[in-house]
């Protein structure tokens, strides 16, 4: 991997730069670029979230690899014209900033998209309507679908990243009205309370009337994925992206399913690190710190990201940190072909191994959403940004409505490296109900880390439901034990389900019912166990 030059430049910087829309709407952005020299290949990071994201750019190294750097605001964002959709125009946005970069005097005619969670979907959807010019993209822990994965997992809403995110979008549009002569007291009274106590906001029955964000009533309007979701999808089709595109996520990203799904549709290389959505790099994340070692500087990612935009990228196919060995290692694919995959049967007596159960008895439980299992840790983004990742689930193992399946002490490390889902023969009381899954690491002084988790949402009284648990590295250690939560809700991560048979969207507090629930034994989690 080649080193960065450090010699010290003379920069030409340009503030909000016009460019014009298709449409007609004029975006602004920062142009930076050598003083002398050129023509430049252009790296260009396209956001909706105002001046700050561009101090996380690292323009300077860019620069220095040879590349000018335009960071533009999407439409209806800092200082751009016109008015914020999510999502909607950013392919054809993306397109045109491409052709006018192009046509600059400045640029060789190459251009190259790098971005995370919304701005790395700018650039996928960029690269989606194949502009002339553009030759590779680095996308980083972002959905490859805007109902799957994004607002909705396993046909539950995901109610706590969609008030945060909505929210603070809501009131950046208030904020570019205002700086537009625009009244925005109306808008600022129903949002401020909202954003003032995210917690009670999310206990707004029915759900769809949280006030404030223009788009909620479209988004918990459409559960299925309908029209709605199938035009937005239009946006980001897989199959007209032929530039090369390199991916990067963390195990404990709520978009990591999102990040392997577009490398599965892909290529590209792919790297994952011990990390969340708001700490993408870090050496660790939750209650759990892995050492410099785990942190995007030991494996130089940010020079690797460039050379991979300059077509000069040597680095492996696959690099995962194992958890639990704590280290970075080189795979030759995801996921492994070596791992096998091992299913691990919950016994009604708490039990959890391989040999299959001998008696039919199921375990147990009553689920009351007006008192839902209250959301402790996983692939999060909420406010409360130290409520996030690993965390110790023991407080929540003691509420009768969750069920817990242990195996004996490991006498040697077991590696889970690869996909990860639970498969229940369970039964229902209520006209329908969700069904959760948890898999926890529970340490020889009894600390319950929490690995990774998932929902499903069905309106079957009865039968087989899988809760993808999407995937992890991790190395349960000898003296840890592994063990499984079952239970049928993480709020406010996932709205609440009421059991009645009403979409959730809807229910009011006269409709949450309580939910007799039954897990067979013959339920079991399917674990990639890697030969050690």
């Amino acid at each position: 991997m080649p080193k960065l030059d450090r010699t010290p430049l003379a920069i030409t910087a340009e503030h909000d730069v016009p460019v014009p829309m298709r449409d007609g709407t004029i975006l602004r952005g920062d142009v930076h670029r050598r003083s002398e020299g050129g023509p430049f290949p252009a790296l260009l990071v396209r956001t909706p979230y105002g001046e700050g994201t561009f101090r996380s750019v690292p323009v300077r190294s860019a620069l220095q690899a040879g590349f000018a750097v335009v960071l533009q605001h999407c439409r209806g964002r800092g200082s751009s014209d016109g008015e914020f959709r999510p999502w909607l125009d950013e392919g054809a946005d993306g397109h045109d900033t491409i052709a006018w970069i192009t046509a600059q005097p400045w640029s060789d005619g190459e251009v190259v998209m790098s971005g995370m969670s919304y701005l790395a979907g700018c650039a996928l959807q960029a690269a989606a309507t194949r502009p002339p010019g553009l030759r590779a993209v680095v996308a980083a822990v972002t959905p490859h679908d805007f109902h799957d994965g994004l607002k909705y997992h396993g046909g539950a809403f995901a109610l706590g990243s969609a008030l945060g995110w909505g929210a603070m979008q809501a009131m950046l549009g208030l904020v570019h009205g205002m700086e537009a002569g625009e009244d925005a007291g109306a808008g600022l009274g129903e949002l401020l309370p909202v954003l003032g106590d995210q917690a009670a906001a999310a206990r707004t029955l029915p759900v769809r009337d949280v006030p404030g964000i223009p788009w909620w009533r479209d988004w918990t309007g459409h559960p299925e994925r309908d029209e709605y979701w199938q035009d937005l999808a239009e946006t980001l089709r897989h199959d007209r992206i032929e530039v090369p595109v390199m991916h990067v996520a963390g195990w404990f990203d709520l978009f990591l399913s999102g990040t392997l799904e577009n490398h599965h549709r892909l290529g590209g290389p792919l790297v994952v690190g011990p990390w969340s959505h708001t700490a993408l790099g870090a050496t660790g994340t939750g209650r759990l710190d892995f050492g410099f070692s785990a942190s995007a500087q030991a494996i130089r990612l940010e020079q690797r990201q460039l050379a991979f935009l300059k077509g000069e990228d040597t680095g492996p196919a696959v690099q995962i940190f194992v958890m639990g060995d704590d280290v970075w290692r080189d795979e030759e694919a995801w996921p492994l072909a070596r791992a096998v995959a091992i299913r691990y049967h919950l016994h009604s007596d708490g039990s959890l191994c391989t040999a299959p159960p001998s008696a039919a008895e199921p375990a147990t439980f009553t689920f009351d959403p007006r008192d839902p299992v209250p959301t402790v840790g996983g692939p999060l983004l909420l406010p409360d940004v130290t409520n996030v990742g690993p965390q110790d689930q023991r407080d929540v193992e003691l509420r009768p409505d969750v069920l817990c399946y242990t195996t004996e002490v490991l006498a040697a490390d077991v590696e889970v490296t690869g996909p990860v889902s639970v498969t229940l023969h369970a039964e229902t009381s209520a006209a329908a109900t969700d069904w959760t899954a948890k898999l926890v690491n529970v340490h020889p002084d009894g600390r319950a880390m929490s690995v990774t988790d998932g929902i499903v949402r069905t309106a079957e009284p009865a039968g087989t439901f899988t809760i993808d648990l999407v995937a992890t590295s991790q190395v349960f250690k000898a003296g840890h034990r592994i063990r499984v939560e079952v239970s049928s809700s993480n709020f406010p991560r996932f709205d609440r389900n009421p059991g009645t048979g009403r979409p959730a969207a809807e229910a009011t507090g006269a409709d949450l019912a309580l939910q007799h629930q039954k897990v067979f034994p013959d339920s079991y989690i399917t674990l990639p166990v890697v030969p050690r």
